[in-house]
């Protein structure tokens, strides 16, 4: 794994020669060594038709490439950073909440209409998040932002999970989403806030929640 957590809100990565990683731009805090760093247009492993999905889905987050020999600290906005491992699976994740990750994984975009139906066309309408999902697949690291902290629930078969769409950060697994109205469940713990809808995450992998219903 080449990132570190140094504190809640910096990592620090380790660039080998021959390895690049991709983070936002912006996002380099300090750096050792013979490091370059290279504004990044072709949307990462997935090539041309990434940025282009990336661009329909106005998901077009600026990247730079990172390469070299050294280590870099990476920050953002005092927002707090979750390191997610992958090991051959698919973390699906807001583009704006992408920190780094490692460049031996390939991106993509996923229109979320494909795997919540209607209902998931209707997510992106009532919660301001996007159509479309950035999507990771592979072996290596990756590093997320959030508001106050994150914490990983399991999802298995018959015990799904119901999250804020505002406090959902990102999932992997083999995962269907689905947007369900709770009318009333947020007035009876004392947080009206005129949302009564619940994300709901079933079958077999994890999701990420963040402590907190603030956007990047």
């Amino acid at each position: 794994m080449p990132f570190r957590e140094v504190n809640s809100k910096m990592i620090e990565a380790t660039v080998v020669p021959g390895q690049r990683l991709f983070s936002q731009r912006g996002a380099m805090l300090a750096y050792r060594g013979d490091v370059t760093f290279t504004p990044n247009t072709t949307g990462g492993q997935g090539g041309l038709m990434s940025m282009i999905g990336r661009r329909v889905a106005g998901e077009a987050t600026p990247l730079m490439t990172v390469e070299g020999s050294g280590t870099v600290m990476f920050g953002h906005g005092g927002h707090h950073i979750q390191v997610v491992a992958l090991t051959g699976d698919t973390l699906y994740v807001e583009a704006d909440r992408l920190l780094a990750f490692d460049g031996t994984l390939e991106q993509g975009t996923m229109f979320m209409g494909s795997q919540g139906g209607v209902m998931g066309m209707v997510r992106g309408q009532v919660t301001g998040q996007g159509l479309f999902t950035t999507t990771l697949r592979g072996h290596g690291s990756v590093a997320v932002m959030a508001h106050g902290g994150v914490i990983e629930l399991p999802i298995s078969p018959g015990r799904s999970v119901h999250v804020d769409p505002q406090a959902y950060v990102a999932h992997h697994g083999d995962v269907r989403n689905k947007l369900s109205t709770a009318l009333g469940w947020r007035d009876m713990v004392g947080r009206g806030s005129g949302e009564a809808f619940q994300l709901e995450l079933s079958g077999s992998g994890a999701v990420y929640v963040q402590a907190s219903e603030e956007k990047l």
